[in-house]
């Protein structure tokens, strides 16, 4: 094991060599960004985000991005990097975190990749299948398709060019069977053939030593962490940080930036309560009435429906008891998504510490061997997968 001399004494107690990258994954509220903070303050580490909606400019609250005084005490790189109106594939984030992890070791610091997208980490750790980046004019041309015909007629399309693609993407993953159409189109191969390709991983470095710690809290805890965060959104002014969104850029429903957990729910109480914001020339709106067409009333509880009905008796306060209803729907529904974005980070943490050959992935700080059988090589001997319950012990394990 190798240390720079001019690193401080918490680094000379690590058991991190000169070449390592560290990963700290964990769901989402669950303490990632304090912890990152303290161990930057080290002096060892620079700090690479891994998350797919801090990418975007202008988009703060319902990101909890870390604010413009905590990104000048910790930079972060790949934050505030694109705007809404933008797009940002995996192979692109891959690229980025290979030249800023030299960038990092150069500087003498460990790379600390830090955050929930746990896409990301699969395509760092488990490989990025070699499908080429889609051209901005095959783009072009498969997004006026969509407006012009709708996403069914790329689906009926895919069924022909790429059935096993159509069999495994539901009729309305407007994002994935967008994509699946564009690599056909650009490159007359299926993207199910492309993915079947071997995978390439930036963790199969050999000159380089991963560590990817999983964090993975009790839930209950964790949902009253993700309650609580919710509650400083809403406190926050997120409604409002929406219509600013809309207001300055020419926005869709179907962009990745306006699919992201909370943004999305924003959007369709917007919708219910027919703010004005969609009458502003530089939005489709029609785009935004469709994408949430259905009403809610089959699905709204006795209660509600009682409110509803005294609203309508008397006509004075029908649009404020309209709004409150379709505010507390916004809330639950962000908050049902949040919690389903977890469970999902949970079941992504698992499939990582699978790949090391890891039977249970709840154990407590238990180190995984990468040391693999030889039909699952995904994991080198370069790489550690360790498994904590709180951030107190991923800790303990960097110091």
């Amino acid at each position: 094991m190798q240390l720079s001399s001019d690193r401080s004494s918490y680094c000379l107690n690590s058991n991190l060599a000169d070449n390592s990258v560290v990963c700290l994954m964990a769901p989402t509220a669950s303490g990632k960004t304090a912890l990152a903070y303290e161990l930057y303050d080290t002096g060892c580490y620079e700090l690479i985000s891994v998350d797919s909606a801090l990418i975007y400019r202008d988009m703060n609250i319902g990101t909890a991005k870390p604010t413009t005084a905590e990104l000048v005490r910790y930079p972060h790189h790949l934050v505030n990097i694109i705007n809404p109106m933008q797009s940002y594939s995996v192979a692109e984030f891959v690229s980025d975190v290979a030249r800023l992890i030299d960038q990092c070791h150069k500087n003498g610091k460990i790379p600390l990749l830090v955050g929930g997208t746990m896409m990301y980490y699969m395509a760092l750790i488990d490989g990025l299948s070699p499908v080429p980046d889609s051209d901005d004019d095959v783009r072009a041309r498969v997004e006026q398709w969509r407006q012009d015909e709708g996403i069914n007629a790329l689906y009926d399309y895919l069924e022909k060019v790429d059935s096993i693609s159509h069999k495994r993407l539901h009729a309305t993953d407007t994002q994935r069977i967008t994509r699946a159409v564009e690599v056909y189109l650009q490159t007359n191969i299926p993207i199910s053939d492309w993915q079947q390709k071997p995978k390439e991983a930036l963790a199969h470095n050999s000159n380089q030593q991963w560590h990817v710690l999983a964090v993975m809290p009790e839930r209950p805890w964790l949902h009253e962490r993700i309650e609580q965060r919710l509650d400083i959104m809403w406190n926050e002014g997120l409604v409002t940080e929406v219509v600013r969104l809309l207001e300055q850029y020419s926005l869709t429903p179907n962009l990745p930036s306006m699919r992201c957990v909370g943004y999305r729910q924003v959007l369709e109480y917007l919708v219910r309560i027919n703010h004005p914001i969609f009458e502003q020339p530089h939005l489709d709106k029609a785009q935004f009435y469709d994408a949430f067409p259905q009403l809610e009333a089959a699905n709204t509880s006795r209660i509600k429906q009682d409110i509803i009905a005294q609203a309508l008796s008397q006509s004075s306060t029908l649009s404020s008891q309209t709004e409150a209803l379709a505010c507390q729907q916004m809330q639950n529904k962000a908050l049902y998504a949040t919690r389903q974005l977890a469970k999902r980070q949970y079941t992504w943490l698992r499939k990582l510490t699978q790949l090391a050959g890891e039977s249970d992935a709840t154990s407590n700080a238990r180190t995984t061997s990468s040391r693999l059988s030889d039909d699952n090589k995904h994991i080198t001997d370069d790489v550690t997968i360790k498994t904590f319950a709180t951030m107190a012990q991923v800790r303990n394990y960097l110091y």
